[in-house]
């Protein structure tokens, strides 16, 4: 792998070349080096989870899962002429299997040590980058930066890999504006079930903007609600090689591994006629007002259908009558400014009136954790402390 780290307009340090030939023959002999067989189900890699709901489980993963996600990736394919930039830590599933991926297929990597947008941008161009993944923040992020991606010259992107985290459909429409010649996918995976789980539709379908896709083979899948392991929507348990063994020294924990090897991913989706699955959001953000179930995704996907907001994050505040009730932090799109009335007017008129936010606030940026997804935990804080203020 070809690691193209250099993020600075600095020129890079000249690397003196290794001629081909018997000089660079002795520089690939690694010496007297034998190799490991694992045996079945042998632990590889202990991968933390990012603690998004909860507090971080170390997950055992073997080293039959990671191969067989990687040999499922890459299927036969010659990838070697790829660019990956990868910008997520190497700690999450996303970053870390791609990587995977493309040392498989001798492919480059384009690593950042961290993700700004303008350096993303940067490197898209810098290193003619072909392959770009990331969770959906980090790509509304990018297409905020208007100006640099006006600028650049971003035309080598021809994969774009989105997932991780729920995909609006402003978003991808505003993906595939920014970049009309790549194919764009929405993604699914988790850390405990690893990142193969949905793929293309075995009778060639397209697949709908807002699906993950149709099960990849070699995963079962099976939606569960009320008992009733056939549901068209409910939660997604799945099976396939790359279930991790179990959590590390957490006895404390019931195995979300069911006796006959399903994963209980926690979360839900529904499924149309063609068997296209559509996430709907997780069990542990779900919450109850006045007795309805609201879960924040559908809520934030309903509210970037408006046409002055670019992005949105919903998360529950307590309430004395209805339990709880949901508020909203959006980013108005460069150039609108959008009211808090027209944005709960917009959500009553599309939408349940117990789904409209009782309270709007609008940032030019949402925090983001170390994984790049949308913190939640610093909102509720905001949110609290802003609903105190109102009432001091």
């Amino acid at each position: 792998v070809r690691s193209l780290a250099h993020t600075s307009t600095m020129t890079p340090p000249m690397i003196p070349a290794i001629a081909f030939g018997s000089e660079f023959d002795a520089f690939l002999d690694e010496g007297p080096f034998e190799a490991v067989r694992p045996v079945s189900r042998e632990p590889a890699m202990f991968l933390y989870t990012s603690g998004s709901t909860g507090v971080p489980k170390g997950v055992v993963l073997s080293h039959q899962s990671h191969l067989w996600v990687v040999e499922t990736r890459l299927g036969g394919q010659d990838l070697s002429h790829h660019r990956y930039l990868i910008a997520a830590p190497l700690y999450h599933m996303n970053a870390l299997a791609l990587s995977q991926l493309a040392i498989a297929a001798h492919a480059t990597i384009v690593l950042l040590p961290q993700f700004t947008a303008k350096a993303y941008i940067a490197a898209i161009e810098k290193y003619r980058c072909t392959w770009l993944t990331g969770v959906p923040p980090m790509m509304a992020m990018m297409l905020r930066e208007r100006d640099a991606m006006a600028k650049a010259d971003l035309s080598s992107v021809a994969c774009i890999r989105m997932g991780s985290a729920p995909v609006s459909e402003s978003l991808m429409a505003a993906v595939k504006q920014a970049f009309p010649q790549a194919a764009i996918t929405n993604a699914y995976g988790t850390t405990e079930g690893g990142p193969v789980v949905f793929g293309p539709h075995p009778k060639g379908l397209a697949q709908p903007d807002l699906s993950v896709g149709h099960p990849q083979a070699g995963v079962q899948v099976r939606l569960v609600a009320d008992g009733n392991r056939d549901a068209d929507e409910g939660e997604l348990e799945m099976r396939s090689p790359a279930i991790m063994n179990g959590y590390h020294n957490r006895p404390d924990l019931r195995s979300p591994v069911t006796a006959d090897g399903f994963y209980r991913t926690g979360d839900v989706f529904r499924r149309d006629s063609e068997r296209f699955y559509y996430f709907i959001g997780r069990t542990d953000d779900m919450f109850v007002s006045g007795g309805e179930n609201i879960y924040p995704g559908d809520v934030e996907r309903m509210l970037e259908r408006h046409p002055d907001i670019a992005q949105a994050a919903v998360i529950p505040i307590d309430d004395e009558i209805k339990g709880q009730k949901p508020v909203a932090f959006v980013i108005a799109k460069q150039g609108h400014h959008p009211s808090e009335g027209d944005i709960k007017q917009f959500a009553l008129a599309h939408a349940p009136a117990y789904q409209h936010p009782r309270h709007v606030w609008f940032m030019e940026r949402l925090p983001l954790s170390s994984t790049n997804k949308v913190d939640r935990a610093v909102l509720k804080r905001l949110a609290t402390e802003r609903i105190a203020e109102k009432t001091a």
